[in-house]
């Protein structure tokens, strides 16, 4: 099972046509302090890249739940993954109140933002503000060929109206396809 297959079984679930970069998944985890975090969401683990990115730089006491529409990949992260820290939860991202039940220092996300309806998006961009503590990180990719369309635009317009601050890495070029980084701070 590769996320390839998945994408190919649930395109609109799935999103991604392969798996994220090591250098995608360092991006995606620097800089957002998750080594003094006690509590870290990532939503849309997939196969994992991004959880074992976390995990190397999380605290030994401290928590990642992990939130996965897809099953099949839930259940294969959950039986892949042996880390007491971890916590793979199959369910929807826009539950995530009920979920977590206490702030939550960093969101790190690879849902596939554009291909969401927007209403979909906006749920699940409020769950992310609602549970993050004030602060707060909130970090996701977008691939560069893509981040001129009326989608990305309108994603990354919304980050700017609910988040303090947001930056954009540079160009992650030794990913499937170049990516770059969102990194949004919650407002204190």
């Amino acid at each position: 099972m590769s996320i390839t297959t998945e994408f190919l079984r649930r395109p609109l679930m799935t999103g991604a046509v392969a798996a994220s970069s090591r250098r995608l998944a360092y991006a995606m985890t620097e800089a957002i302090g998750l080594e003094r975090a006690r509590t870290v969401v990532e939503l849309g683990p997939g196969t994992g890249v991004f959880t074992d990115a976390v995990l190397a730089r999380l605290a030994p006491d401290a928590r990642l739940v992990a939130v996965e529409l897809n099953p099949v990949l839930a259940a294969r992260l959950s039986a892949t993954r042996r880390d007491t820290r971890l916590t793979v939860v199959q369910g929807s991202a826009a539950d995530l109140a009920a979920t977590v039940r206490e702030p939550v220092d960093a969101v790190v996300s690879g849902l596939p933002w554009t291909v969401m309806p927007r209403e979909r998006r906006g749920h699940v961009l409020d769950a992310v503000t609602e549970v993050l503590a004030p602060g707060g990180r909130f970090t996701t990719f977008a691939y560069l060929h893509a981040a001129w369309t009326p989608p990305a635009r309108d994603f990354t317009a919304e980050l700017a109206l609910r988040f303090d601050r947001l930056e954009r890495s540079s160009v992650v070029w030794r990913n499937v396809p170049p990516a770059f980084v969102h990194r949004a701070t919650q407002r204190p």
